[in-house]
């Protein structure tokens, strides 16, 4: 009778547990996957007044691991059109400059996220939180520009004057940050918005850093087309813009571009409860 009594107990105390868990104190736990589309953004020197003024398409896919309802790490795939061009400008050098480019951005990113609040899919309290996100990433360009109908690559064609072998790397790494709003209608399936940008180690993205190179060598080297993409700027004697040795960008500032999406997110995780034991 003592044994049936306390076996009653035991199987109240878990249910009172179980219920309390649920109640109050469960935490997610475990993998979810998300796809997400948006617009990117090119800021650097083809766009010194920072701009929004050139929206590209952009794509994301990712997996994420929630270690609890604070924090997770992320790893992600994103795709991006970014472009930038002086005849945007309100600047009247950067009008008589007259360079362009366009590039497709592809990147893998690693990074660590934070929710403000306690955030657990399918809770009727939790299920709401803005977060912040960081870390970094590795990514792949190739900025190009039409030429008489036909569109070339410019790292190819040495506009600043690089010797052959020297050109800068299409192949990166850089920093990455950001936030947004994550929100979950159920266990399953929530939506989150998210603005990121990069710090990049490039003053290349957009092709333009340095100064105007020697022409002739250039010519000798790399072509007509690398002479005519080089100096685009408008044929005004008295500028001066195009002379060798002129400010053609700003190496002192590094080119970014930033992502702006927004995902559906599936969840295959769980939750956990504290344990319970009778000994």
């Amino acid at each position: 009778m003592n044994n049936i009594k306390l076996s009653i107990v035991k199987k109240g105390f878990l249910l009172a547990s179980l219920l309390f868990c649920v109640t109050f104190s469960f935490a997610q736990r475990g993998w979810e996957a998300g796809i997400g589309l948006g617009v990117s953004h090119y800021f650097g020197d083809l766009n010194t007044d920072n701009e929004i003024n050139a929206l590209g398409a952009a794509g994301t896919a990712f997996a994420r691991y929630n270690f609890n309802n604070r924090l997770a790490w992320r790893l992600g795939l994103s795709y991006g059109q970014i472009s930038g061009s002086d005849e945007n400008s309100e600047n009247n050098f950067e009008n008589l400059r007259n360079l362009s480019f366009k590039s497709d951005i592809a990147e893998a990113a690693v990074s660590l996220e934070f929710n403000f609040l306690k955030y657990n899919h399918g809770s009727r309290d939790n299920f709401f939180s803005p977060y912040l996100m960081a870390g970094f990433n590795v990514y792949l360009y190739d900025p190009e520009a039409e030429y008489e109908g036909t569109v070339y690559k410019l790292r190819e064609l040495g506009t600043e004057g690089q010797f052959i072998g020297e050109e800068y790397n299409t192949i990166d790494m850089g920093l990455i940050y950001g936030g947004g709003v994550k929100v979950s209608f159920n266990f399953e399936w929530a939506i989150q918005v998210e603005l990121s940008s990069r710090v990049l180690f490039t003053d290349y993205l957009d092709d333009v850093s340095t100064t105007y190179p020697d022409y002739d060598d250039l010519e000798g080297l790399r072509g007509d087309v690398a002479v005519a993409l080089a100096d685009r700027s408008v044929d005004l004697t008295t500028t001066g813009i195009g002379e060798t040795g002129k400010q053609r960008g700003n190496s002192t500032n590094n080119d970014f571009y930033a992502f702006l999406t927004v995902s559906a997110v599936y969840y295959f995780g769980g939750i956990t409860c504290p344990n319970v034991s009778f000994k």
